[in-house]
């Protein structure tokens, strides 16, 4: 039987991760969760923040009868995976930023960390530099507005060009070569970042690493048949830009989830 897989994100960020998970298990079944009534992730109180993950993540894999989890978010991996795991009886891997791989490729040893604000300024960030890339000197970038410019292009809306240079403009401006997403977002707008940055700047994100991951703790099927996905988002509704999205994606649905510990009309 085709493995079920759950990719849990606060948005539509996750599907970068998703789509280089399925490139290599075509055949599993997908579900992908996204809690897009708590968007963004990056500015939640952490307590509220693992609280509300663990219950819907826990919700979600009962429904989906999920045999592996994958929290393709980097603000809730670098917090939740203790309890979640703790509650779970599957595996669960999480994302975390590609600093080690962006430390060896980086000529100049400068490196850019462009994550939402909870990732940047995290305990947890500052541990993976000090032990992947203590000898580079590392900018560190927030936005959660960029969360939003990429939510807005998965769901058929124009990208705010004005806002997304000015976001960028001091990326550009710091010299550095390699720029590590550290948002599942944000990869969403790679080909605008890299318009704007140049291709002097080497863009990492930890997609690849993540699908190696869950193949490894899988038993892969053999059926040779494309695999069912299907799509839950945490508000009342979606866009029909997004809609239109996800089918294009491959999703048969698209449907309301409803956290039994989410206030109604969230």
């Amino acid at each position: 039987m085709s493995a079920n897989i759950l990719v849990f994100d606060s948005g539509v960020g996750g599907l970068s991760i998703l789509a280089a998970v399925r490139e290599l298990l075509p055949s599993a079944n997908y579900c992908y969760l996204f809690d897009n009534a708590r968007l963004p992730y990056g500015e939640l109180d952490e307590q509220e923040l693992i609280q509300g993950c663990v219950s819907l993540i826990s919700q979600a894999v009962i429904q989906c009868q999920a045999d592996i989890v994958v929290v393709a978010c980097n603000s809730a991996s670098t917090l939740i995976l203790p309890a979640l795991r703790a509650c779970l009886k599957v595996p669960v891997v999480g994302v975390v930023p590609a600093i080690k791989p962006a430390a060896v490729l980086s000529k100049k040893k400068h490196l850019g960390l462009l994550a939402t604000p909870g990732t940047v300024n995290r305990q947890y960030t500052q541990d993976l530099i000090d032990q992947f890339a203590s000898d580079c000197r590392v900018d560190r970038f927030g936005s959660s507005e960029l969360v939003y410019l990429a939510e807005d292009k998965m769901a058929q809306r124009p990208v705010d060009s004005e806002a997304l240079h000015r976001i960028l403009a001091p990326i550009k401006a710091s010299g550095l070569d390699t720029l590590i997403l550290g948002c599942t977002h944000f990869p969403i707008l790679r080909e605008e970042l890299q318009s704007y940055l140049g291709e002097g700047v080497h863009l990492l994100d930890s997609s690849n690493a993540i699908a190696a991951r869950v193949v490894s703790l899988l038993e892969p099927s053999m059926s040779g048949k494309i695999g069912k996905s299907q799509a839950l988002y945490t508000t009342d509704s979606i866009s029909e830009g997004l809609r239109k999205t996800l089918a294009a994606w491959g999703f048969r649905s698209a449907t309301a989830f409803r956290d039994s510990l989410m206030p109604t009309g969230s």
